[in-house]
């Protein structure tokens, strides 16, 4: 009876010591998933830089990341949401720009991958080709330093004007050394640019603002600028978020096939992948 009585202390003493083994095993399950959680807020502007978001976010939910699309209304505030940790990564500008901000607001703002060049060009409601603008003709611009830079080195490249050698950072106008034709430059707001269709001879702007007027790179413009330059529309975060698992695998997924096939299928020559 007594010897019973032992293996029957033995088994209830096994069972509660299983039992604590397995509850220490679900809680140390959910802290860890608890742990591998995150959320990252990420800015953008427009279409096809939020449904690149989105599908990152689709993909990123499997891997107990939560993608937060912050879309905002203007070209300054993803930036300055970023560098006051408002967002954690923002998707709407090229590096030349984020470089522009850094300097004028003493911001640690770094690219972390390209993901496609939006193909600039020259658009006009009135003229069908670039020799058919008259003399004195008003052709719209951004009015933001790294843009002018792109638009006036656009026009250089196709021999609308000549630029001095580059000196500083970005072209402006008064770096134009011949203007055969006497055009005029009015630098407008990002945002203005399509407005600015129906007022000026000609506007010089992304596939993004060109689109919703219905106009094309491949179709319409008078000239365009390729995948030769600096300005791929790029994923930025800030230097000490930069190197997070998150931000990183954020990236991998913003470059992956899955992109890819999205912009050929939905916006071919307009956004240009920039990335192998």
């Amino acid at each position: 009876m007594k010897k019973l009585l032992i293996l029957l202390a033995l088994f209830l003493f096994t069972l509660a010591g299983c039992g604590q083994e397995n509850e220490k095993s679900e809680n140390e399950t959910k802290q860890k998933t608890e742990k591998e959680e995150v959320t990252l807020k990420v800015a953008s502007l427009i279409p096809p830089m939020t449904d690149i978001v989105e599908i990152a976010k689709t993909k990123l939910a499997e891997e107990g990341i939560n993608i937060e699309l912050v879309v905002l209304g203007d070209n300054v505030q993803p930036n300055s949401a970023l560098a006051a940790g408002e967002v954690d990564a923002n998707f709407f500008q090229h590096v030349p720009y984020m470089e522009e901000f850094n300097r004028n607001n003493d911001a640690d703002l770094v690219p972390i991958v390209p993901v496609y060049f939006a193909n600039y060009g020259v658009y006009s409601k009135e003229f069908n080709a670039i020799d058919e603008l008259p003399e004195g003709a008003v052709i719209a611009i951004a009015n933001d330093v790294s843009n002018i830079d792109r638009s006036l080195s656009l026009l250089a490249q196709h021999g609308v004007i000549t630029l001095e050698e580059k000196t500083g950072p970005y072209y402006t106008q008064a770096n134009i050394i011949d203007n055969p034709k006497g055009y005029k430059f009015e630098e407008v707001d990002l945002l203005m640019l399509a407005r600015m269709y129906d007022d000026a001879d000609a506007v010089v702007m992304t596939p993004a603002y060109a689109a919703p007027l219905g106009l094309t790179p491949k179709s319409d413009a008078l000239l365009t600028e390729g995948v030769e330059n600096d300005f791929a529309i790029t994923l930025v975060a800030r230097e000490d978020n930069a190197d997070s698992e998150a931000i990183q695998k954020l990236a991998e997924v913003m470059t992956s096939p899955d992109v890819r096939k999205f912009l050929e299928e939905n916006y071919d020559e307009t956004a240009i992948p920039a990335f192998e």
